[in-house]
């Protein structure tokens, strides 16, 4: 079988189960391995942290999440993205997916959560159960890798140089529900400095 065209994987990423895969800057491994909630460790490295929801809506997952959410092929998911901003600046760019067929007694709160952390719900939450971590490489002509840019450019932030953004993402299952949360890190985060005032 021949490879697929050059155009096709760049819109492709091999996800891994190990960070060491991604020869990845030292810089960003704990970040990535971040085993708690990365919302409490952004607060913890900046004086005002907030959500910036970019949309909340029904899309189509990307191919590679529709086997990891129990899907056959490629369907309409209830899409949110924001960004995680640390005193003003973008950090990570998140993405999530939830099937359709998911139900408000899966997922009571995720329809209203509007510019609140899906972080914070998910951690408070003793019915969720959190997967394993998977680990990326999104070139540029990732789909994901291309909207963390453009949500940059539409806020007025020239878009990173980095060719290569670094991500990870994991399944959250709650009753008979499931949720895949996908954070793509970008090179600001590695200006954060822990902060003396927040020890959250």
């Amino acid at each position: 079988m021949s490879a697929p065209p050059r155009s096709a994987s760049l819109r492709q990423a091999q996800w891994q189960p190990h960070v060491l895969a991604l020869n990845a800057p030292s810089a960003y491994v704990p970040w990535l391995m971040e085993g708690g909630s990365l919302t409490a460790r952004l607060k913890a490295h900046s004086n005002a942290f907030r959500v910036q929801c970019l949309h909340q809506r029904t899309e189509i997952c990307l191919s590679d999440e529709a086997a990891v959410i129990g899907m056959h092929r490629p369907g309409r998911v209830l899409e949110r993205e924001v960004l995680l901003r640390c005193d003003n600046t973008p950090a990570v760019f998140a993405h999530t997916v939830v099937p359709r067929s998911a139900t408000a007694t899966d997922w009571p709160l995720f329809s209203a959560l509007g510019e609140r952390s899906l972080g914070t719900t998910l951690f408070g939450d003793p019915l969720v159960r959190r997967g394993v971590l998977e680990f990326a490489r999104l070139r540029e002509g990732h789909p994901l890798a291309r909207r963390a840019r453009a949500a940059l450019v539409g806020n007025g932030i020239a878009a990173p140089d980095a060719h290569i953004l670094y991500a990870r993402r994991c399944l959250y299952q709650r009753r008979q529900g499931t949720l895949l949360v996908t954070e793509v890190f970008l090179p600001a985060v590695l200006e954060l400095i822990k902060t003396s005032t927040n020890k959250r």
